[in-house]
């Protein structure tokens, strides 16, 4: 159990929440392991399917506490909550900042998201130091220094996005460097998303959709709306807030798949292959990926915003947190996410 931002999250799967007094209480096979008064408290996030009492449901819903139930895999379930009285106009307030600051928005993303990506392919040179004096890699990382530079001076949205398609073109010119197990098998040549036409391509698409319905379901668990975004555009059907909080985080799924395959993890009999030239992940690949995964979830970083240790798996909560603070005014500026 753990809380932040005022919010408490139950990341382990067997707990149970009860109520006592005034007090929420957390049990694990019967024994209570933490209580915590209900002062301050905002909201509860369970990731669990043992779940809470109905007293303590009771007891949240009097109190305008919202608890939400996500899946242990991070998809969004269901959430307690009394009368809505604030949503409605956290809504309000999102497409308002959105129009009056979506740029700003989009920049700060966008620049976090070529920070991290130089910090990817940085942590690759300095494990490879064969790598150090590569000239392609060497002009990427220029060109992705000078893509931080240029939306901050960007005029207009549609100028960001074009310095964003010319930075990840770049970018994924040199990612084959990046898988640097010479006894991996699969190449990649150039990013293919709808459908993917290679084994990396394939993996980048799954773990991308695994972050963007994480990433979602931590926007639906604070009360903003996951399919009105600021820098991707309006589609019916798109979480396209979900989209863009997940470029800052693409760092993370890119160098998840990149360690996957380094390490050998992943096999070639771990795909498959449609007639019309398709790569997919087939039953047991998916299972491989889905388990590490869970298991990289499970891992503690320090965020750079709060300066406090977390799960990974809690990031898309922490942002989508921080973002709603931030559209309700409590805080001057969204921080981006940046990769130490």
């Amino acid at each position: 159990m753990r809380k932040l931002l005022n919010t408490i999250y139950i990341t382990n799967e067997a707990a149970y929440l009860s109520l006592d007094g005034e007090n929420i209480v957390c049990k694990i096979d019967g024994d209570e392991k933490l209580r915590i008064p209900f002062d301050n408290v905002e909201s509860v996030v369970c990731f669990s399917y043992v779940g809470c009492s109905p007293a303590l449901m009771g007891k949240c819903v009097s109190k305008t506490i919202p608890i939400s139930f996500i899946s242990p895999q991070g998809k969004f379930l269901a959430k307690v909550y009394g009368e809505t009285k604030g949503n409605v106009f956290l809504r309000v307030a999102q497409i308002d900042c959105f129009r009056d600051n979506g740029l700003q928005l989009a920049q700060n993303t966008m620049a976090a998201k070529f920070s991290n990506t130089r910090q990817l392919i940085r942590r690759t040179l300095h494990d490879n130091p064969n790598l150090r004096e590569d000239e392609e890699i060497k002009a990427v990382l220029e060109v992705l220094s000078q893509g931080i530079h240029k939306v901050f001076a960007a005029q207009s949205l549609e100028e960001v996005i074009g310095i964003e398609g010319n930075c990840a073109q770049n970018y994924f010119s040199i990612f084959n460097k990046l898988i640097t197990n010479q006894r991996v098998h699969f190449t990649f040549e150039l990013r293919t998303k709808r459908p993917p036409l290679d084994p990396v391509n394939a993996m980048l698409s799954f773990v991308y959709t695994l972050a963007t319905n994480e990433f979602a379901a931590a926007l639906e668990t604070v009360g903003l709306d996951s399919y009105i975004g600021f820098c991707h555009a309006l589609r019916s059907g798109r979480n396209s807030l979900a989209c863009d909080l997940v470029e800052e985080a693409r760092c993370i799924v890119e160098r998840f798949v990149i360690t996957l395959l380094n390490l050998q993890i992943i096999g070639e009999e771990d795909f498959e292959e449609q007639i019309s030239g398709a790569v997919w992940l087939n039953d047991e690949g998916r299972k491989k990926v889905l388990t590490k995964w869970q298991e990289k979830k499970r891992t503690d970083m320090i965020h750079p915003y709060l300066k406090q240790k977390i799960p990974f798996g809690l990031l898309p909560y922490i942002q989508s947190n921080l973002l709603a603070k931030y559209v309700r005014g409590d805080i001057d500026e969204y921080p981006s996410y940046l990769m130490k």
